[in-house]
């Protein structure tokens, strides 16, 4: 149905040719789980020239070596939800339904581009917890830099490869907030994780894209999530609600994180 769309089809077979073709990313529309560009393209709203499929490079593993746990990038939040982390198990399996999860990709859930009507990248929230690295390609070649910067920064013209975090022992946290619906949309998610003393809270759900929360890290206090997150308006939830509720969840996380 998709090549009948693009007036150009790419299918690399590898990670490694799937950088090739993406080059630096110009006149490139990737195609991960199709959950969001799909409709966009029914829709008008997306019509690709150039599409790159990578349903057969191989980035859909997770595996652990040398004390890091490597999630591919077309790994499905399906095979996450089942997976052997609890943090990102519990945050995948909330998200959309599992018709939705069968399809939806790691790499897909963090390069979301924003959306008018509900927040994207929930995963993104334990992620961050856990100090994930996202490993991607395009100009300049392939880099390896902390999620946040990722987020933070352009994500157009790069390509991801894969999500890494350190394993290891550690103590986690979480509360999430859903409007309950088919698909099951984000009012606001929080997700901590303390290893080694250091302490890492994170939002999503209520902001696009997920972000850290350096002041609640310091303090510990969890009215100080709104020094670090401006919620927003969508069809969801308001953002004076979402103002009242945030401080909440920080709060019930870190319960659980110190009763863990």
């Amino acid at each position: 149905m998709f090549r009948c769309m693009a007036s150009e089809t790419l299918v690399p077979t590898t990670a490694e040719e799937a950088a090739e073709l993406f080059g630096d990313g110009d006149g490139i529309t990737v195609v991960a789980g199709g959950t969001i560009l799909m409709p966009l393209i029914t829709a008008g709203a997306v019509s690709p020239t150039r599409a790159l499929l990578l349903h057969r490079t191989g980035l859909d593993t997770i595996g652990a070596d040398g004390g890091v746990t490597r999630i591919g990038a077309m790994t499905t939040l399906g095979a996450v939800a089942s997976g052997e982390d609890p943090l990102l198990a519990r945050f995948a399996h909330e998200i959309a339904d599992r018709e939705v999860r069968s399809a939806a990709t790691v790499g897909g859930n963090l390069c979301a581009p924003e959306g008018q009507a509900v927040q994207r990248g929930d995963l993104a929230a334990p992620l961050l917890a856990l100090g994930a690295r996202v490993c991607s390609t395009g100009a300049g070649g392939e880099r390896t830099e902390a999620l946040e910067d990722f987020l933070a920064g352009s994500r157009e013209g790069r390509l991801v490869l894969s999500v890494e975090y350190d394993s290891g022992e550690r103590r986690v946290g979480a509360a999430m907030m859903r409007r309950r619906h088919a698909h099951s949309y984000s009012i606001a998610n929080v997700a901590v994780c303390e290893r080694g003393g250091e302490l890492r809270v994170a939002v999503s759900g209520a902001v696009s894209p997920a972000r850290r929360c350096p002041s609640v890290e310091s303090s510990r206090e969890p009215d100080d999530v709104l020094r670090d997150v401006d919620p927003v308006d969508d069809a969801v939830a308001t953002a004076a609600y979402r103002r009242e509720i945030l401080p909440l969840l920080v709060r019930r996380a870190l319960d659980e994180l110190e009763n863990a």
